[in-house]
């Protein structure tokens, strides 16, 4: 399927991200760090042609807050879709990963999220993200979150979109997906 270009952002970096806590579907706010991830982004934004582009976002309050500063100027509506949201971490909501089971292997962390007692599974967000993206009818700026932001790549590009920067789809920079090639903003 071809798909309209994107840009993809990760909200701004959060009190629970600097704590490394799971948040899924809880929210926490951005930190003074998350709030300069957020003005980076914007710059980011600033500087391309976005006529025609719609704006989307999640609707859980760390990817709006970065949406308000990095599109707010940018876009004449900012829309919400629940689809956007964070994978489901079940029971480990809110909990530090550290005090969670930690699995070897080539994945560490993306198995982690797997293994999350009621969570919402890969599978479950694959097909949110993949229902989002066949039912854009043009040009987008997505603000989303890192798994989520990571599933959407893995739609639009393959593997060789999740090579950098880290499995957390990298706060402060900007993923423009076009014709099935990722470029990395930053």
């Amino acid at each position: 399927m071809t798909y309209p270009d994107l840009y993809i952002l990760r909200h701004g970096q959060t009190e629970w991200n600097a704590e490394d806590r799971m948040q899924g579907w809880l929210n926490s706010p951005l930190t003074p760090k998350g709030e300069m991830d957020a003005a980076r982004q914007g710059e980011i934004l600033r500087s391309l042609d976005l006529a025609g582009f719609d704006f989307w976002c999640s609707p859980s309050g760390r990817a709006v807050q970065t949406a308000a500063i990095a599109c707010g100027r940018l876009a004449e509506a900012i829309h919400t879709d629940i689809r956007l949201r964070e994978i489901g971490v079940g029971d480990w909501s809110g909990r530090l990963r550290g005090d969670l089971p930690m699995p070897d292997g080539p994945d560490p962390y993306m198995q982690q999220y797997a293994m999350a007692p009621n969570g919402e599974g890969f599978d479950a967000l694959e097909g949110r993200a993949q229902a989002f993206l066949n039912d854009l009818t043009g040009p987008a700026v997505v603000v989303t979150h890192g798994i989520t932001s990571r599933a959407l790549r893995l739609i639009l590009v393959g593997e060789s979109a999740l090579a950098k920067p880290s499995v957390h789809g990298g706060q402060g920079c900007v993923y423009r997906i076009s014709g099935g090639v990722q470029t990395l903003l930053e």
